[in-house]
């Protein structure tokens, strides 16, 4: 099992900028893959951000404005989020696998854990 502790969401002005954290701990596979997902209300989840082995994914709609690291020393993945918009208010999760081959959005991995989610909330 591994467990997710997500940190750094909140309500945010439109152009601000927000920086989420989730730190894994537990049985963490030694070559693993985590990442960024978020689910408006009525929408489905969609991937925002990924690190892979060698490769990082993230989504049309947020390239430019956010990134995505790791520290690997300390399990933890981060989102930068700048230039916040409106349409990024979602509750945001961040994401563990064991990684095997290929991007976030299309490789193959297994055991496949979820946190518990925090919101971002962006005003106009």
């Amino acid at each position: 099992q591994v467990q997710l502790v997500e940190s750094g969401g909140g309500l945010v002005q439109a152009g601000g900028s927000l920086r989420l954290s989730c730190t894994a701990s537990g049985t963490i596979a030694s070559i693993n893959a985590m990442g960024w997902y978020r689910q408006a209300p009525g929408k489905q989840r969609e991937l925002v951000a990924g690190i892979s082995v060698g490769t990082i994914t993230y989504a049309d709609s947020v390239k430019g404005r956010f990134t995505i690291s790791r520290d690997n020393l300390k399990n933890t993945v981060y989102l930068q989020m700048n230039s916040l918009k409106p349409e990024d208010t979602a509750v945001y999760y961040c994401n563990h696998r064991r990684y095997y081959s290929g991007s976030y959005s299309s490789g193959r991995y297994d055991f496949n854990y979820w946190g518990q989610g925090t919101q971002v909330t962006v005003s106009s």
